[in-house]
């Protein structure tokens, strides 16, 4: 299905520009008809609905762009969360039997290599990212297949227990940033938001229209900013190819590290000083 979210955001932008300037003229065509017969009265009316709208106008842009942003951050958030449960289980893989050590370790080293090519594309190309989600899939359950049977040789709770604690995290933040990304602003209410735009500008042109004159230049300045805040709002909706982006260095230095310690055998100290450093930044 093609929808909003497909569509350039700088098309759209451009389209909600062009929408308004149109509706100013049109509203400004339709108040110089009626400015003969139009009074103080009925002045005073459209410019009370002209004030009205535009306070709408600004308490539905102020709605619509805290809710892009909190989905935006909840996106952020989400990231670093994952990157955090996979460090944490690769770190606790440490603690399991030698019999599956090794192999898990290699897993996760895959499995995060699988997620920074993920997070690398656009949700737009769906049919290489669900290869990639397959494969995600794929690897964990190869994961739990191995803290399976590293429970048969080890049942302690402070080693392989903590081993599961873990990978159960990081399947439940693989599930909730795969949903915080699937999740957009409701398409509903950008169609209100857009009526709304139609509108306000319809009887910006119309009060201009009945007071005689063309549409100041100021009047075209609010459009603009309109717009711009409205391309900010389609832009934190795209994580992935918009301007304003989630900064994935977590995963990407996980990932850094993890390839190093694997290269260098390093000891479980070692590693753990690598990998805390590479998700949680330095103290």
């Amino acid at each position: 299905m093609y929808d909003i979210y497909d569509m350039n955001s700088v098309l759209i932008s451009g389209v909600l520009f062009v929408s308004m300037v149109a509706a100013i003229q049109v509203g400004h065509r339709t108040g110089r008809i009626n400015q003969g017969s139009a009074n103080e009265s009925i002045n005073a009316h459209v410019y009370a609905i002209q004030a009205s709208l535009l306070g709408v106008l600004a308490l539905l842009l102020g709605f619509t762009f805290s809710l892009a942003l909190q989905r935006f951050d909840s996106r952020s958030i989400a990231l670093v969360d994952e990157a955090n449960a996979i460090g944490t289980t690769y770190l606790r893989a440490q603690l399991l039997p030698k019999s599956v050590r090794g192999e898990v370790r290699k897993l996760l080293q895959n499995y995060v290599e699988l997620r920074v090519q993920e997070d690398a594309i656009s949700l737009n190309d769906k049919a290489k990212r669900q290869i990639l989600l397959a494969e995600s899939n794929q690897v964990l359950d190869a994961l739990w297949n191995y803290a399976q049977r590293a429970v048969e040789e080890d049942k302690s709770p402070v080693t392989t227990g903590l081993f599961i604690q873990s990978l159960n995290d990081s399947i439940d933040t693989y599930g909730r940033r795969i949903a915080e990304l699937n999740r957009h602003l409701p398409e509903s209410i950008l169609f209100i938001l857009y009526i709304t735009f139609l509108l306000t500008g319809g009887v910006i042109g119309h009060s201009a229209g009945l007071a005689g004159h063309r549409p100041s230049f100021v009047t075209f300045i609010l459009v603009a900013m309109i717009v711009v805040l409205a391309f900010i709002i389609i832009d934190l909706d795209r994580p992935r190819r918009g301007l304003i982006r989630v900064d994935r260095s977590s995963l990407v230095n996980l990932k850094v590290a993890i390839d190093a310690s694997q290269a260098v055998g390093a000891l479980p100290s070692v590693s753990e000083d690598i990998l805390n450093h590479a998700v949680t930044g330095p103290s």
